[in-house]
């Protein structure tokens, strides 16, 4: 077993990006201990290296960017030419081992062929795994090569790292052309040692093609409007030199046009191209020659309220064609797009028991924030639900929708206005592949008659009427709800414009309860530095009576337990064990008692005070003989004022990350936002919502 790992290849854009970026998400479900490190970096002093900072911003490594490396290619150059290697090698081994003193798991990468030449580089970064003694991954670029030669290239590359003792925990063919995986695979299998795990990864034309913030990077050019859209994906180029009626018939979805700055047809052409919805989206333009549209023309484009990035270059159009077409394309940190497609690529292509049997020796007792969510995502994908979403025009919905369709969360379908929302996913530059997602208005629907004959039905017997079914089953409140009562969806997210009861009334009125549960409640997982903690109720019950403290109780800890948190129940409340009195204290104590009596299974400890139940200090002096006092995990308040100030307190307070709130009690899952909800919170309680569809 190994707690680290060194990252090579055998030419530059391998595809090395897609590997390390799998391989630390993995490990964050495991430690939160994480640091990647770079011995030589090959970038001048004065610039940053784009892996290190792509890796350390978006999974938000603490070491800091100057101890991820340690050295620059400009330094490393000067100690090999004064035959300094060994110095160079003792620097680099040193600093590497004081990060290992200090994480659970160090990823190493090996340089990238961008420097010295790459037989040196390639010795190099045997001899620099070989002196840290840990093993490698080999990931080999098989872009256009033949069977034969991948094959011949991996036996190469792995017997002069087995040569020089450095032994090859896994070798990763990337970018494969479709169809051929299994043949390469099995090859590789047939003439590799069987402890060698291989995996194969397919190319892909969105990890492929360069972003507009590359090409501006690559060739210098000037930003003249769209700058906050330079993370545009270029699938198809074409030059805008023709007559607008013959350009208008060439542009596919995610094309660049290049035409002269003077072309204003052209250029309002492609911009109306873009906003129409008969038409691919144009990821951007160069304006070639050094010329500008004229003032008109660029008052009216500045007046848009859609606007694709748009570069001026000073090379002509012929220049700029040949130069875009030699463009290698990277990932960004702030391309999430393209961040979360190479996981998504990992996670498809490679063996994570596998790949962690052989990696990790360790077992951390931390359960930390990203740990969690990564847990939560990877659960809710391994049996995928149906959720409906009411508010399917409001923004965050739409970009919280994009997300999880790219990550392969769940399955979608969103209510609302076609056109409303298509037009708003473009304004939003998101790739969201709407014809794959079912768009639905209530009044339009097929199910709208049948929706409203079951809902007379279920609710004649409180005076509702026919005409009042129908009119209440246009509200898209009811209209999800229906649509998981009748099992056309596993499971609803709403409450981003409407108010938790406006929410939830439908769930109650005929969703229902689960038997044995009297009391629809809520918690939120508190993700804290180093611990999850389960709250309740924080969102729906204004004053519990004992009885429902003692459900709510319950209620939480099962909950706890389906997300994989053990349930060490504090039942809160001003005083600890038999130190107070009053009338909250007696409600408190007689709730546990209940839970006692019902539950004999579950840790609980109350009435207790909020330091004695998390602080392990203040938990033994105070309560020296309790199984939670200083430990618990599941915290109960004796009110929603209480638990609601105490929630959002903690949130501010600390930046823990509240999941929730999560309603627990209903016969199936529908669960409420907060009107000032983020994104995050959106794709959250999506994810906890098919998690609780799944327990169904």
């Amino acid at each position: 077993m190994t707690n680290a790992v060194y990252l090579t290849t055998t030419e530059p854009f391998s595809g090395k990006s897609i590997f390390a970026l799998g391989l630390v998400n993995l490990l964050a479900s495991k430690t939160d201990k994480i640091a990647y490190f770079k011995p030589i970096i090959t970038v001048q002093k004065e610039h940053r290296d784009r892996r290190l900072e792509l890796i350390k911003q978006h999974f938000n490594l603490a070491l800091p960017y100057e101890d991820m490396f340690a050295f620059t290619i400009e330094r490393a150059f000067k100690e090999i030419n004064r035959k300094n290697e060994a110095a160079l090698i003792d620097t680099i081994i040193d600093k590497f081992q004081r990060i290992r003193e200090s994480s659970d798991f160090v990823v190493v990468e090996g340089t990238d062929f961008a420097g010295i030449t790459t037989n040196l580089e390639f010795d190099g970064n045997v001899s620099v795994a070989k002196n840290l003694g840990i093993p490698a991954v080999i990931i080999v670029n098989c872009a256009r090569k033949t069977v034969m030669q991948i094959v011949e290239q991996a036996i190469a590359t792995v017997n002069s790292f087995l040569a020089e003792g450095v032994q090859v925990l896994t070798l990763v063919a990337n970018k494969v052309e479709h169809g051929k995986e299994g043949e390469i695979k099995a090859r590789l299998q047939e003439v590799l040692s069987k402890d060698i795990l291989i995996s194969t990864i397919p190319t892909h034309m969105e990890l492929s093609n360069p972003t507009m913030e590359e090409i501006r990077d690559s060739m210098g050019a000037k930003v003249i409007l769209g700058e906050k859209l330079l993370t545009n994906r270029v699938d198809h180029t074409i030059v805008g030199a023709m007559q607008l009626r013959n350009f208008l018939q060439r542009v596919e979805n995610n094309t660049l046009v290049i035409t002269p700055g003077d072309r204003g047809d052209i250029i309002i052409g492609a911009l109306q191209a873009n906003i129409s919805k008969n038409f691919g989206k144009i990821s951007g333009l160069i304006l070639s020659g050094g010329m500008l549209p004229e003032d008109s023309i660029v008052q009216l484009i500045e007046g848009l309220e859609t606007v694709v990035p748009i570069l001026q270059v000073e090379e002509a159009t012929f220049e700029v064609v040949t130069e875009v077409s030699n463009i290698k394309a990277r990932i960004a940190a702030e391309d999430k797009e393209k961040i979360a497609i190479a996981i998504r690529l990992f996670e498809e292509a490679v063996d994570e028991k596998a790949l962690t049997d052989k990696l990790i020796g360790f077992h951390s007792e931390v359960l930390t924030p990203r740990m969690f969510q990564y847990q939560l995502v990877k659960r809710a994908k391994s049996a995928i639900k149906h959720i409906v979403l009411p508010e399917g025009e409001d923004d965050r919905i739409l970009m919280a929708a994009d997300q999880l369709i790219k990550q392969g969360v769940v399955k979608l379908t969103l209510l609302g206005n076609r056109e409303a929302i298509e037009l708003s996913a473009k304004r939003l530059n998101l790739s969201l592949d709407l014809e794959a997602i079912p768009i639905e208005s209530p009044l339009a629907s097929d199910r709208y008659e049948s929706y409203a004959q079951t809902l007379y039905e279920l609710r004649k017997s409180k005076g509702i009427t026919p005409e009042m079914a129908r009119d209440l089953m246009q509200d898209v409140s009811y209209f999800g709800t229906m649509m998981v009562f009748r099992g056309d969806a596993d499971g609803m997210v709403s409450g981003a414009v409407h108010t938790t009861q406006h929410t939830i009334r439908p769930a109650l009125q005929f969703v229902k309860t689960k038997p044995g549960v009297n009391t629809v409640s809520s918690v939120f997982f508190m993700c804290l530095p180093n611990r999850v903690s389960v709250f309740g109720d924080c969102a729906v019950v204004p004053n519990p009576t004992s009885e429902q403290l003692a459900d709510i109780a319950i209620s939480s800890a099962e909950s706890a337990m389906m997300f994989g948190i053990e349930p060490k129940i504090a039942m809160l409340s001003y005083s600890s064990g038999t130190s107070g009195e009053g009338e909250e204290v007696e409600k408190v104590r007689k709730a546990t008692d209940l839970v006692k009596l019902r539950r004999p299974d579950l840790k609980i400890e109350g009435p207790i005070q909020y330091d004695a139940a998390v602080d392990p200090v203040v938990g033994r002096q105070k309560l020296p003989n309790s199984e939670v006092a200083g430990q618990a995990s599941v915290l109960i308040f004796p009110d929603l004022n209480t638990g609601n100030n105490t929630y959002k307190a903690v949130q501010r307070e600390t930046g823990a990350i509240a999941i929730g709130p999560m309603l627990q009690g209903l016969n199936k899952p529908v669960n409420d936002l907060s009107r000032g909800c983020t994104v995050v919170d959106v794709f959250n309680t999506v994810v906890i919502t098919a998690i609780q569809a799944q327990k169904q």
